[in-house]
């Protein structure tokens, strides 16, 4: 990234004081829970792109190069759409909890009846892109493009707008500029750098950002070094959340854990984020909410000064 405008790094944020973020009902952490929604929107060879999907799956670094097609990568990326993501579904709607849900709106439109379930269920969306592709070298008119894109498609999929961005790890240099000229947007969570939300100016707007987190996520069992098991999983989880919720009683902070249908919502690690969840909720003072609830509660107690 480069030093200047919306990217212009920040190495001092909050300090040693950061903010009481005031969560609802005096809460220590607010716990944020994304599942990622992205099968059918990866690259692949029957829409168009020059090689096969190669990243998160159960074969890392597996690639069968240039045109080829790879149709155990396809199934893998099917089982997430087909099974694990109502696993997924089913856990949330047992424990009552509400999820942001990073979008591909391509995803999304193939499978009407997911997108039905996550409108039903009151989870909200955050776009994921028109693809889940990259960012970070796409020329400036053609993000542009298919910002605009991904908002009219996960409007009419889900039959509300998406108040949130996120690209598929890294954004451009010009996403967060376009997020804002795009409008409509509370937030981006293309940022990992805190454990509170934070505002920046983009131009001479405020944009709110919430950070994201790249380590309690299960991506981390396909990328080294990462995750070997699920009770490695779980520990880090629990780990995580214990911090963070002693230090919530001086310094209340914002967990964020990422998960992947075809990832977690696989049986075995499926397992651990059952436990996890149970103890979570075995204790009290913790807010569990969606990224546009912590946008709108940042907005409304932390406006930008």
């Amino acid at each position: 990234m480069s030093d200047t405008g919306a990217h212009q790094r920040d190495f001092v944020g909050y300090g040693g004081k950061p903010p009481d973020p005031k969560w609802p009902v005096g809460a220590r952490l607010a716990l944020q829970i994304v599942m990622n929604y992205e099968e059918g929107s990866e690259y692949s060879i029957p829409d168009g792109d020059g090689a096969s999907e190669t990243y998160l799956t159960e074969v890392p670094g597996a690639t069968l190069g240039p045109d080829k097609r790879d149709l155990i990568v396809e199934s893998i990326y099917e089982y997430g759409s087909r099974a694990g993501f109502w696993r997924l579904m089913r856990l949330f709607a047992d424990r009552g909890i509400n999820v942001t849900v990073f979008g591909a709106a391509l995803a999304l439109e193939r499978n009407p009846a997911a997108a039905a379930a996550i409108r039903d269920a009151k989870h909200e969306v955050c776009s994921h892109g028109w693809r889940w592709v990259g960012f970070q070298n796409m020329p400036e008119a053609q993000e542009r493009k298919e910002m605009h894109r991904a908002v009219a498609s996960i409007e009419k999929s889900i039959g509300e707008r998406p108040y949130g961005w996120y690209c598929r790890y890294a954004p451009s240099e010009n996403t967060r500029r376009l997020v804002v000229e795009e409008g409509g947007f509370l937030y981006d969570s293309d940022a990992y750098n805190d454990d509170l939300p934070y505002w920046v100016k983009v131009g001479r707007k405020d944009h709110l950002v919430i950070p994201y987190t790249l380590d309690v996520n299960d991506m981390k069992f396909s990328v080294a070094p990462g995750f070997s098991s699920p009770s490695g999983y779980f520990e880090y989880m629990r780990d995580a959340f214990d911090v963070l919720y002693r230090e919530g009683k001086t310094a209340p902070k914002m967990m964020s854990v990422g998960l992947h249908t075809r990832l977690a919502g696989r049986p075995g690690r499926f397992a651990a984020l059952e436990r996890f969840l149970d103890h979570v909720m075995s204790h009290e003072g913790v807010w569990i909410c969606r990224r546009v609830d912590i946008a709108r509660h940042w907005i409304a107690n932390h406006p930008p000064e």
